[in-house]
């Protein structure tokens, strides 16, 4: 039998603008814009995601980026995958995923990826693992709408009911909707919004639906069917082998901490036009100024 060469299928020109990103889902949180309405997020942490190798044409007929995150046990690692990360010069990673990138869109072995890689307002593709649900009936898993409740139907009232047909063809034809087990599959989540990023940390905080549980690596992706906002970095977001990541200070839509104070509140600052803010500035600047207005009074 003669052996074929496996060559890959080019992606779509929208997939291989830039390299997407490892992370480790946390978990869920609420962030307050300046007007003060708060917008749920799912907290991403990055985990230390570091390009651990290169795939070329020449060597292995398309190019992409091999990114990994997280850190595993040395004792858990094999011998040819610490040969691996040796020779990128990287601790052993936890999880290893490759993206399809053009060759102007590599980046350095070694490399750490920043949160900014991703800027507020830009849309993604989130791929994960669902939360498994186990074994599900037909109502729960295909949103069947069950039997009748009360006439007709004895302790079969959630059965999906009849499943194929008379002797002609005699069986169940496969994909056919029933109970089964239901999660623990592959999902991905197109066009949420990236909300606000902490590179000092390595957080991404996104606004939709991220699939998973909380602990669970998912990817995160520029979205194909938005436009990638003119503004973000290329090839990424990173930083060189051997150099501190740099967290850069930039202006957010979101309200810092006091600038918006519930009503209420016992550590509500004081308005600067009332009077007790005008009394408490005289004070520092001289004690006599309220003394002396005082005096004129009386």
């Amino acid at each position: 039998m003669r052996k074929t060469q496996h060559r890959p299928q080019p992606l779509p020109a929208q997939h291989q603008a830039r390299t997407g990103l490892i992370g480790k889902k946390l978990g869920m949180t609420r962030l307050y814009t300046a007007e003060g309405t708060h917008v749920p997020v799912t907290v991403v942490s990055l985990e230390n995601c570091q390009v651990v190798s290169h795939r070329t044409v020449e060597r292995d007929g398309y190019t992409a980026l091999q990114l990994g995150a997280g850190t595993a046990k040395l004792k858990r690692v094999t011998n040819p995958m610490r040969g691996h990360f040796a020779k990128a010069k990287v601790e052993p990673k936890r999880k290893l995923v490759e993206f399809r990138v053009p060759e102007d869109a590599m980046i350095e072995v070694g490399s750490t990826m920043t949160a900014d890689h991703f800027i507020a307002g830009q849309r993604v593709d989130v791929v994960g693992t669902s939360i498994g649900k186990g074994f599900a009936g037909g109502m729960k898993r295909h949103n069947f709408g069950g039997l009748r409740a009360s006439h007709g139907v004895s302790i079969s009232h959630r059965s999906h009911g009849s499943t194929g047909q008379c002797q002609d063809p005699g069986k169940v034809f496969k994909g056919k909707k029933m109970a089964g087990h239901m999660g623990d599959v592959r999902v991905t989540t197109q066009n949420l919004e990236i909300v606000k990023t902490d590179v000092a940390r390595g957080l991404v905080m996104i606004k939709g639906a991220v699939p998973g549980s909380a602990g669970s690596w998912i990817l995160i992706k520029d979205a194909i069917k938005k436009p990638l906002p003119e503004d973000a970095p290329k090839p990424g977001a990173f930083a060189a082998p051997n150099a501190e990541v740099e967290a850069p200070e930039e202006e957010s839509m979101l309200a810092e901490a006091g600038e918006k104070t519930p009503v209420g509140a016992f550590d509500a600052p004081v308005p600067e036009d009332s009077d007790e803010a005008k009394e408490a500035k005289a004070a520092e600047e001289g004690g006599d100024a309220p003394a002396a207005d005082e005096g004129e009074k009386s």
